[in-house]
């Protein structure tokens, strides 16, 4: 399978947290709070906020797809807006 992230902003199948702030940036979303390691995003309209671990700085692609899944963002536009940050 070949490797569809950035080499410069994610390795394999993790993406790092800075680059996931800016994307859903992107989408609407703004950085309500820090809480330890966490930050959390939220959007007017949205079910519930968003929670980016910042700790380790690679984010799996398990929580990726759980922050997509809550935004409703689909994986195109996920990558249309990862294409922009990079």
């Amino acid at each position: 399978m070949l490797n569809v992230y950035p080499v410069e902003c994610c390795q394999g199948q993790r993406c790092y947290y800075k680059i996931l702030i800016k994307i859903f940036e992107l989408d609407g979303f703004v950085v309500k709070r820090k809480k330890g390691d966490h930050i959390i995003m939220t959007k007017p309209g949205a079910k519930r906020p968003l929670v980016i671990k910042t700790s380790p700085g690679l984010v799996p692609v398990t929580h990726i797809r759980t922050n997509m899944t809550t935004a409703g963002m689909t994986r195109e536009c996920f990558f249309q807006f990862l294409e922009k940050v990079r």
